[in-house]
């Protein structure tokens, strides 16, 4: 256990911190979820936006590395132009 009251809260600020990126790391995977079971073109092609959008703001925070933003982004894409 932590000693001293900058190490204390240094575990809250950091127990905040998780909480938050999980949120936005799960809701951006159930969002890549939605684009990839979707089977209609234009709905996909109207989700795709959004959905790269999110995926970019979490490799901007360092929630997920930059080139798992790629790959993924690149995967959707091949995905959506194949529908």
């Amino acid at each position: 256990m932590a000693h001293h009251k900058s190490a204390l809260k240094r575990i809250r600020q950091d127990e905040k911190k998780r909480v938050h990126n999980k949120y936005y790391a799960k809701t951006t995977r159930n969002a890549i979820k939605a684009l990839r079971n979707a089977t209609d073109k234009a709905e996909a092609e109207k989700m795709y936006p959004s959905v790269v959008a999110m995926i970019d703001k979490l490799a901007k925070r360092n929630i997920i590395h930059k080139n798992k933003a790629a790959n993924l982004k690149s995967k959707l894409t091949t995905q959506v132009n194949s529908l």
